[in-house]
């Protein structure tokens, strides 16, 4: 029997890239997973691919989780399809308009905070009372390597993950005697959606982030995925408030 079996897993941006890796893996393992995103296109795709490639159980559910309404509908109808919630990826995040600060707009910046770090909040405020029912659970949020130093040019998304990172830190205190652990992934530049909207398939933009590596290339949404699941697992049963830097070595140089 797979470890995860009988498990059921909330993953957040589920609709490509680094989401898309989270559930397919958490599916790999055995867990129920709950696919969210506003594409629904692509989070319809994920929940196919979970049924195909795994055999897996998963359902769709449509969620801005920046706003608290459809965050709590989303974790009430987890709770209806799947009776629980065991792990938890707060996934779901943008990277918000590139430019210095006298040049960002407020609109730019709301909408990064809102989604990027309210979004996380939403989402534990209404998964922890069901993890604290059950006596068990792991949440594993987004940051980035970006929460972890500064970036130029993208201030609203590194403060929304300096954010994402303290209030990792903060709520996995709160609930560390509750058998809840609170921990946060920190990727560093991974071939994804995201990073293509950075460079605009320019190849020597890209050539720039590889640079920017110290294993010489861009990480895999895979790697990051495999670092979220474990970080849920009875594996790291002693991990709790650790911002997880899987970066090629990024912020070690």
């Amino acid at each position: 029997m797979k470890p995860m079996n009988d498990r059921v897993a909330l993953v957040t941006g589920a609709g490509s890239g680094i989401g898309r890796e989270i559930a397919l893996v958490f599916a790999r393992e055995g867990a129920k997973v709950a696919v969210v995103d506003l594409n629904e296109s692509g989070a319809k795709e994920t929940v196919s691919m979970i049924e195909q490639l795994h055999k897996g159980k998963a359902v769709f559910i449509k969620a801005d989780v920046s706003k608290s309404k459809e965050v709590e509908a989303m974790v009430k109808t987890v709770i209806e399809k799947f009776g629980r919630i065991d792990y938890a990826a707060n996934n779901a995040g943008i990277e918000g308009d590139q430019a210095n600060i006298i040049d960002q707009t407020e609109e730019n910046w709301n909408r990064v905070i809102d989604i990027n770090l309210k979004g996380i909040w939403l989402c534990m405020k209404y998964e922890l009372p069901h993890m604290l029912k059950q006596k068990y659970g792991a949440i594993v949020n987004t940051a980035s390597v970006a929460g972890l130093a500064g970036f130029a040019g993208i201030t609203p998304y590194t403060a929304s993950k300096h954010g994402v990172v303290g209030i990792t830190r903060a709520a996995a205190l709160e609930y560390a005697k509750d058998g809840i652990r609170i921990n946060a992934v920190c990727p560093g530049v991974i071939k994804t959606p995201m990073i293509d909207r950075f460079t605009h398939g320019d190849a020597e933009a890209e050539k720039g982030m590889i640079a920017m590596e110290p294993v010489g290339r861009l990480g895999k949404p895979t790697e990051i995925a495999e670092a979220v699941v474990w970080l849920c697992s009875d594996a790291a049963s002693f991990v709790t408030g650790f911002p997880m830097a899987v970066d090629g070595g990024f912020i070690a140089a």
